[in-house]
């Protein structure tokens, strides 16, 4: 490594932009991470780690230590999300060609609990300084959508400063279809095409089926299975549109935005503040417009349909164990809802349950955010139980790379904080015109093929609607 890590956070007049976080959603090259306002959005490159296989998250926090061991941390703010800063996102599964990414950007702004803060980094020997701090803001902001890479700074040795297309190593053309044209009672915007990705309906139906069969011979108690749709907008799709419209319409969940891979998330894999980490683990979904002349109101509806239902509360406890007793290892305390509560969103209803861990050392340290995620994915919430015969069986069924979808995205900080989505409800961009949506369903016995299918449909809604595609 050539020149020093150095960072300076300042904090920033919140005053100046009264719509919060998603104000800075005016790039399609944006990394960002926004809920209710609040969150982190980045700009520009000036490091970058890429893995895959088995140990990529333990590749990463390797690799993230080591960049901030000796960093010139100068942050007069001092919140989870100030000083060193990466965003990242990992591949779903440890089979995948899809590379996972840590990102360092040049530029971050943070808002949080009402207080705002602006974040340079640089490998450079220049000032840093509160002017040259909210220069390059102005500069990232002003200069308009698309990536600048005379302006994304040199990254330092080990790794690759040039950012490559979200999944284009794992995903590349429709297979297996022969482009057929999903059939759907779609609005689509003007030219707008959608088609079927690895599977056809019926297929991916057959493949639901197949599923049930080997739950009923005793060898898993759940499976999760995905499947992809691919829209086509000659118009183009512009990533900070679709941030902004998620954001907007989807405050209660985690929207997301790195290298491609856009979304928003009701699901978080780990979030961790100090010594304490957070989880909310979604199982059970209802789409809403199933409520249309039922009697009573929606909400009596989803509670007596997804709390009544013996199968959804099954599948809810089932990705609850999953999650903590992988957990418990790196708890000296740990508590969860006894029972669980109904998230409501404007597309569908989930099953939610929200976990509480107090965090032990472990050989001498608190586990890092990564070495959690090492441990806690894939939960059962996205893969089933048991994993290794669940994740066989994914592989078997879905003919499909799931690239990044399910997978670990979010952000951390030199002092181990950080929040850890789980990329859902989300697509990949992978050309100016193509984008690849992905959904999945938890399978148990019981589940059948056509309600699979229709939840599907439900989950497709949030990135649809964001593209301008109704359902």
């Amino acid at each position: 490594m050539t020149s020093m890590f150095r960072t300076l956070t300042v904090p920033l007049d919140g005053k100046a932009f009264p719509g919060g976080l998603p104000s800075f959603l005016v790039r399609d090259d944006v990394l960002c991470w926004t809920r209710r306002e609040a969150g982190l959005a980045g700009f520009g490159q000036i490091a970058r780690f890429n893995a895959t296989g088995p140990d990529r998250f333990l590749e990463a926090d390797i690799w993230w230590r080591h960049l901030v061991l000796e960093a010139e941390v100068t942050d007069s703010v001092e919140l989870p999300g100030t000083g060193p800063v990466a965003f990242g996102s990992f591949a779903f599964s440890k089979t995948s060609a899809h590379e996972s990414r840590l990102i360092v950007p040049e530029i971050v702004v943070g808002v949080r609990d009402n207080e705002a803060w602006l974040t340079q980094l640089t490998f450079d020997d220049g000032p840093l300084t509160e002017e040259t701090a909210l220069a390059a803001l102005d500069r990232w902001v002003r200069s308009g959508s698309g990536a600048e890479s005379d302006d994304m700074g040199a990254a330092p040795e080990g790794t690759t400063a040039a950012a490559d297309s979200a999944g284009d190593a794992s995903l590349g053309a429709v297979p297996g279809t022969g482009g057929v044209a999903v059939v759907r009672p779609l609005t689509l915007a003007a030219g707008a095409t959608l088609h079927t990705g690895s599977l056809s309906e019926e297929a991916w139906m057959d493949a639901v089926a197949a599923g049930v069969a080997e739950i009923r011979t005793g060898a898993l108690e759940k499976l999760v299975l995905a499947r992809d749709v691919v829209a086509t907008i000659p118009s183009g799709v512009h990533a900070a549109d679709v941030l902004r419209e998620l954001a907007a319409r989807y405050r209660e969940c985690w929207t997301y935005g790195v290298d491609g891979l856009v979304g928003a998330t009701p699901e978080m894999l780990i979030q961790v503040e100090g010594r304490t980490a957070q989880a909310r683990v979604l199982a059970g979904t209802l789409d809403r417009r199933d409520a249309h002349g039922e009697d009573g109101s929606p909400m009596d509806y989803a509670t007596r349909v997804l709390a009544g239902s013996e199968k959804q509360r099954h599948e809810h406890e089932i990705a609850i164990q999953s999650l903590t007793k992988q957990l418990a290892p790196f708890s000296e305390a740990m508590n969860a809802h006894d029972e669980p509560f109904i998230l409501e969103l404007p597309n569908v209803w989930h099953l939610a349950s929200d976990v509480k861990a107090e965090l032990t050392e472990v050989e001498g340290h608190v586990p890092t955010c990564l070495a959690l995620i090492n441990a806690l994915h894939p939960t059962a919430a996205v893969c089933g139980t048991p994993t290794l015969v669940a994740g066989e069986l994914i592989r078997r069924l879905e003919h499909l790379d799931r690239g990044p979808y399910a997978g670990p995205v979010g952000w951390l900080d030199a002092a181990g904080n950080g929040e850890w989505g789980i990329a859902l409800r989300g697509a990949v961009i992978e050309s100016p015109e193509t984008v690849r949506l992905y959904a999945g369903c938890g399978i148990v016995d019981g589940s059948q093929p056509e309600a699979e299918l229709a939840e599907t449909w439900a989950k497709f809604r949030p990135m649809l609607e964001s593209l301008g595609i109704s359902s």
